[in-house]
C-alpha cells in the first residue's frame, strides 16, 4: 500500500533523508524510530506531500508525482505532530474538515458526512468533546481530535507522527489499541512515528530504525530491537529482556554510559 524507493530529501544544502526504500503492507503497522532529527517526521511529510523529494512513492498503487491534492487526501490520512487548530472551532466541526476531499462542487456536507464524523469521535475516545471549541481543549485531548479528523477522511492508510507525545498513559495504550485494531481489522496501512521503542515492540508489527536520514535496520520487533543495534543508532547502552508477562520485549537504557 505504501511503496518507497531512494527517496531524497533537502533542506537546502542539508540532506536530510537518503535514498530511503521502504514497503508496508495493507493490514500492517510499521513504526519509525529513532534519535531527534533523524530524520523521522521528514519522511512522514515526503510521503504526504507536504516537503519537496526526490524518488518513488507510491500509494495505493498510484505514483504520488501524478495525485492532486485531493486525490492524495482520499489515499493518505495524516496525524501530525503538533498543528494549530482552530481555537473557535467546535470539536465536531474540526473532525468534519476530515470530509473535505469529499465535499461536493458546493461544498456541502452531506447527513452521510456527518454520520461518518461522529463514528471517528466514537473511535477516538472523543465524542464527549464534540460540542467543546478546541480552544479549551487540553494536549492530549488535541491529539485525539485530531485522531478523530484523521478517521473521518476514510482512507486506506494512516500516517501518524509521535501521535502519543501529549497525551498520558491510559490514552497512549488507548490510542494505539485503535490504531492497532484498525490495521488489523480494517486493512488499513499503519505508517508511525514513535519515541517509545516499548511502545513500538508492543504494537508495531515492523519496525525501521532512522540514523542520520538513513535506515540503519529494518524487520520484526525480535529481529531489530537488539541491544546492540539500539545502543548504537542512540549512542547509550541498553538491555533488551523478554517482557515477564507479554509476549513481547522491554528495553531498558542505562542510567550511565560507561
Amino acid at each position: 500500500m505504501i511503496e518507497i524507493k531512494n527517496l531524497n530529501v533537502h533542506y537546502g544544502a542539508r540532506h536530510v533523508l537518503k535514498n530511503i526504500s521502504l514497503n508496508v503492507k495493507h493490514g500492517e503497522i510499521l513504526a519509525l524510530l529513532g534519535p531527534n532529527g533523524s530524520g523521522k517526521s521528514t519522511l512522514i511529510r515526503a510521503i504526504s506531500g507536504v516537503v519537496r523529494a526526490t524518488g518513488f512513492i507510491q500509494l495505493a498503487d498510484c505514483s504520488l508525482a501524478g495525485l492532486s491534492p485531493a486525490n492524495r487526501a482520499r489515499l493518505a490520512a495524516v496525524v501530525p505532530q503538533t498543528v494549530l487548530l482552530p481555537p473557535v472551532f467546535t470539536v465536531l466541526e474540526t473532525v468534519l474538515l476530515g470530509r473535505t476531499p469529499y465535499l461536493n462542487f458546493m461544498g456541502q456536507l452531506s447527513e452521510a458526512d456527518r454520520e461518518i464524523a461522529r463514528c471517528a469521535l466514537v473511535k477516538a475516545d472523543a465524542l464527549p468533546l464534540a460540542d467543546r471549541c478546541v480552544g479549551e481543549l487540553s494536549g492530549g485531548e488535541q491529539q485525539r481530535v485530531l485522531l478523530a479528523r484523521a478517521l473521518a477522511q476514510s482512507t486506506p492508510v494512516l500516517l501518524l507522527d509521535e501521535p502519543t507525545a501529549h497525551l498520558d498513559l491510559p490514552h497512549q495504550i488507548g490510542l494505539l489499541e485503535l490504531v492497532h485494531r484498525l490495521a488489523h481489522q480494517e486493512n488499513l496501512t499503519v505508517l508511525i512515528t514513535l519515541h517509545d521503542l516499548n511502545l513500538a515492540a508492543r504494537y508495531a508489527d515492523r519496525v525501521a530504525l532512522i540514523a542520520d536520514g538513513e535506515i540503519k535496520a529494518e524487520g520484526s520487533p525480535a529481529q531489530v530491537l537488539s541491544a546492540d543495534t539500539i545502543s548504537s543508532v542512540y549512542q547509550w547502552p541498553v538491555q533488551v529482556i523478554p517482557h515477564p508477562f507479554q509476549d513481547t520485549l522491554l528495553v531498558l537504557p542505562s542510567t550511565t554510559r560507561g
